[in-house]
């Protein structure tokens, strides 16, 4: 078996690490257990964290062990890493349901079975802390000095950081000396924006513990123009079905742009690389075979084999003129509406536009159509009784169609 160093370096995930040699030779001659954080600022994860699952995946398949560390108690603090402003505070109970969630998406990716793979929650050690007997014993290890200079801060000292947020590093760092003591973890893994808060964490279990422990971080799900990849009209890309489902999951996958696709393929997928590289070779129509088999292939992971057919079946279908049962859809109560009403509003209701100034000048561009007639009036009024039955199927762009309907 390859050593998953080579493996996660080919396919282009590691974007840094503390120690390369002393890492790669770790993992060719050790079982190493390893962590990732996970706070849980929103009740599901998102298609940034999926590539994190993905890695824990490649690991774990080369016999590493996986630590899982949801955010219980940093949580409560918010990480101010990427950030331009403050995050909103969350109440115990909001921290509480979203771990929950995220040990329900991980579980799909990640196998926790007899051990294999565990699940920890940083409060367990972070909400009872001492606080004098803390900044006593972990504060004096940090340079403020430092700390200013790290990547994670610079943004938010033009805006103003709070001391709340710049414990965030202590913190974070402190999870990395606990889960060094528990459970003999060596490495901590994290999205490339992490690479201060890891040094932190590698700092402290050497001052502390004189315990060498090491960090690797991975490239952040970009597109090929550097703009953060999981965007969509409807927010971010989430793995909750309820959330985003699985056909739009589908579709965002299947309408990447022709120079990221193979990226994709080689950071979400499990695709071999001698299958990659014959694809590299692709241009035009068969592009879109590789966007076909990227979005099955991670549909399938984060929804199952069953919703990612369901999803292929669907999108084919309403290309080709077939059945489109599984369509997306959005149903209203009809005695809530008024006799008529106007699209806009409509395709606001589905989620379709994010505004209605957004709306006009799609229609304007012509590209709206309702029931494979084009849109021209921006103000175009929909009976409420069209909405009855089948409702009407509303296309946005090229790709996109929702139906709508009412009872």
């Amino acid at each position: 078996m390859p050593n998953v160093f080579d493996t996660l370096k080919e396919r282009g995930l590691i974007a840094q690490t503390t120690h390369e040699e002393e890492i790669r030779k770790l993992l060719e001659e050790e079982k190493v257990t390893f962590y990732i954080g996970f706070d849980p600022t929103a009740d599901s994860l998102h298609v940034g964290h999926f590539l994190q699952m993905v890695v824990m995946k490649h690991m774990q398949d080369a016999g590493h062990k996986p630590i899982a560390l949801v955010g219980g108690g940093t949580g409560h603090i918010g990480d101010p890493s990427g950030r331009t402003d403050m995050r909103s505070m969350m109440t115990t109970e909001t921290i509480n349901h979203n771990c929950e969630r995220f040990k329900e998406q991980l579980s799909r990716i990640i196998d926790f079975s007899d051990d294999k793979a565990i699940m920890v929650n940083n409060a367990d050690w972070l909400l009872d802390l001492n606080y004098v007997e803390f900044i006593r014993d972990i504060g004096s290890c940090f340079s403020v000095n430092k700390m200013l200079t790290a990547e994670c801060f610079k943004q938010r000292l033009e805006k103003g950081l709070s001391f709340l947020e710049f414990n965030y590093m202590l913190m974070q760092s402190y999870d990395f000396l606990m889960l060094s003591r528990k459970y003999g973890c060596k490495i901590e893994l994290g999205g490339d924006d992490q690479w201060s808060n890891i040094l932190g964490g590698i700092d402290l279990c050497r001052r502390k513990d004189q315990k060498q422990v090491y960090g690797m971080t991975f490239t952040l799900l970009t597109t090929s123009e550097g703009k953060k990849m999981g965007k969509t009209a409807k927010g971010a890309l989430w793995l909750d079905a309820e959330k985003c489902s699985p056909y739009d999951f589908y579709q965002y996958f299947r309408n990447v742009d022709d120079n990221d696709v193979i990226k994709c393929l080689k950071l979400l997928t499990f695709v071999p690389m001698d299958e990659i590289r014959k694809m590299e070779e692709w241009e035009g129509q068969q592009l879109n075979e590789a966007k076909r088999i990227l979005a099955y292939e991670v549909t399938k992971m984060v929804h199952g084999e069953e919703e990612a057919q369901k999803a292929r079946s669907t999108a084919e279908g309403l290309f080709s003129g077939g059945d489109a049962a599984n369509m997306p859809s959005t149903e209203l109560n009809l005695s809530e509406l008024s006799d008529e009403i106007s699209l806009l509003d409509l395709m606001l209701s589905a989620k379709l536009i994010p505004s209605k100034g957004e709306g006009r000048r799609l229609i304007t561009q012509g590209g709206v159509s309702m029931d494979d007639e084009k849109v021209a009036d921006p103000n175009l009024m929909i009976a409420k009784s069209k909405l009855s039955g089948d409702g009407i199927v509303v296309k946005k762009g090229k790709k996109v169609y929702h139906r709508i309907s009412a009872k």
